[in-house]
């Protein structure tokens, strides 16, 4: 394995589900990395890109005016080829055949396990940013596409609530995050929902129908926010299963999806992606590898890669509190 003082050029991909924001983080590494002396080489599709050697120069130009754009540039793509023993070591061949030195992973638990087995199997440097709208990581109090995607949810939540009103119907809305309620109670909160379901806090129908039932006193619509890998089932199970209980409920389900994921990166997702860009580049100058790196109250830290997805990132469960005080 290299020194710090031995590395010179490093290759950078994202991986997993996009997320906004992605290629702000590309820009700072990138750009971090050309005032450091560092070369860089942007590697397309993820860890399968690296196994086929779709590796390609990336400069201060070449990154130029995407900051505002979602997606990912360098494209990104789940490898089943990169689960084998061999996938991984036609990995560390295209690395060697470029002299790479390090790699910067953008993305989530999925990446920085791929990241964690690369060291331990080859000794290879990485360092991981992040980038993922499940905001489920720990070592970082965000992730990089969180905002976007509660605010890309939030404003259709929005939308549905004008609907709901001139209806009085009960909405079941169904937001993303996987098996996390990250997205799902920061949504019910802002948008000024009844109710959420989050797969962290189990909840029975029963509890749901309750609070329901005394919101049908004093108010003519209702929304509850469901996160997508809820124990219960998704909005659709919830609904029907809310409509046995109440006949008479006027209920329409919608699934808010995937653009979630998309569109233009939040100001608060561009800062985080350019700092933390920054952070990596000094953190594999400093020796730093096998680490995610994030922001905790307010400071950079380099959390190791198995800390980062070995340990269950805990909801702020005053949220909960604030959120049935404010439905009534």
């Amino acid at each position: 394995m290299s020194t710090a003082a031995e590395v010179r050029h490093i290759g950078i991909f994202t991986s997993g589900g996009d997320s906004p924001g992605m290629n702000a983080a590309i820009r700072a590494v990138v750009r971090a990395a050309h005032v450091s002396g560092l070369r860089v080489s942007g590697i397309l599709g993820g860890y399968d890109g690296l196994i086929n050697d779709h590796v390609r120069p990336l400069g201060p130009r070449d990154v130029s005016n995407i900051i505002q754009r979602g997606g990912t540039i360098l494209r990104s793509a789940r490898s089943a080829q990169f689960r084998t023993v061999e996938g991984r070591a036609k990995a560390v061949a295209t690395m060697n055949a470029h002299g790479m030195d390090g790699l910067v992973a953008i993305g989530g638990d999925g990446t920085f396990t791929g990241a964690n087995i690369l060291f331990e199997e080859h000794g290879i440097r990485v360092i991981g940013l992040p980038g993922t709208i499940d905001n489920d990581l720990a070592g970082t109090d965000l992730t990089i596409g969180f905002d976007t995607a509660i605010n890309t949810a939030v404003e259709a939540i929005d939308r549905i609530r004008d609907t709901a009103s001139s209806h009085d119907r009960l909405f079941f809305v169904e937001v993303m995050g996987r098996d996390t309620g990250f997205i799902a109670l920061a949504c019910a909160v802002a948008a000024g929902a009844e109710f959420v379901l989050v797969p962290e806090r189990p909840e029975h129908i029963d509890e749901l129908v309750a609070v329901l039932g005394q919101a049908s006193g004093t108010k003519s619509s209702s929304i509850v926010i469901v996160a997508e890998g809820e124990e219960e089932g998704g909005a659709f199970d919830v609904s029907k299963k809310v409509k046995q209980r109440i006949p008479d409920a006027d209920i329409r389900v919608s699934v808010i999806g995937h653009i979630q994921r998309g569109g233009t990166p939040s100001v608060q997702d561009r800062l985080l992606a350019s700092r933390l860009g920054v952070a990596a580049i000094d953190g594999l100058l400093q020796g730093k590898h096998d680490v995610m790196t994030g922001v905790v109250n307010g400071r950079v830290l380099h959390t190791p890669f198995k800390e980062a997805i070995g340990k269950r990132k805990e909801l702020n469960t005053d949220l909960f509190r604030v959120l049935s005080i404010l439905a009534t």
